[in-house]
C-alpha cells in the first residue's frame, strides 16, 4: 500500500470514529500538537491548537446539536506530499435551524497521524447561520 493510500485509509478512520464519537481511534490518528481550522464570523470559527483543543471543537459540534451534528464521507483524494481531502455533507439541527451544507477538509498527515485539519464549506453563510 502507498503512502497515499494509507494515508487515505487514516482519514476514513478519522470520519467513521468522528460520527461514532469513537474517541480512543482519534486519540490514534490525532497528533498530540494537532491543529483544526475552521473558517467564518460564528462563534465555532477559529483555530485550535492540540489535540485537546481539537477534540473540544469537535465536542462542541456535537454537543451543541444535541448528538445531531454528522459528517458524511462522499469521497477522499491524496497526493503524494501527505495531504488528503475529504469530500462530506454536514447535517445538524439546533434550535429549530437545519445544517445543510457540503464540506471538505484538507488534512495533512504526518507518519501516520493527523497534524492539520482546515475546514472549507461550500456556503459558509449556511454555516455561520446555524451556528450564530
Amino acid at each position: 500500500m502507498s503512502k497515499a493510500q494509507e494515508n487515505v485509509e487514516v482519514v476514513r478512520r478519522g470520519y467513521q470514529a468522528f460520527n461514532t464519537a469513537d474517541i480512543e481511534t482519534l486519540t490514534k490518528i490525532f497528533d498530540p500538537k494537532a491543529s483544526w481550522h475552521t473558517p467564518g464570523r460564528s462563534p465555532v470559527a477559529g483555530d485550535h491548537q492540540g489535540r485537546d483543543a481539537v477534540f473540544t471543537q469537535f465536542g462542541r459540534y456535537g454537543g451543541d446539536t444535541a448528538g445531531t451534528f454528522k459528517a458524511t464521507l462522499q469521497d477522499v483524494f491524496a497526493s503524494d506530499d501527505g495531504r488528503v481531502v475529504g469530500f462530506h455533507h454536514n447535517s445538524a439541527e439546533r434550535n429549530g435551524k437545519r445544517l445543510d451544507t457540503a464540506c471538505c477538509i484538507v488534512f495533512e498527515i504526518k507518519d501516520g497521524r493527523i497534524v492539520d485539519g482546515r475546514e472549507h464549506f461550500y456556503d459558509l453563510h449556511n454555516w455561520d447561520q446555524f451556528w450564530s
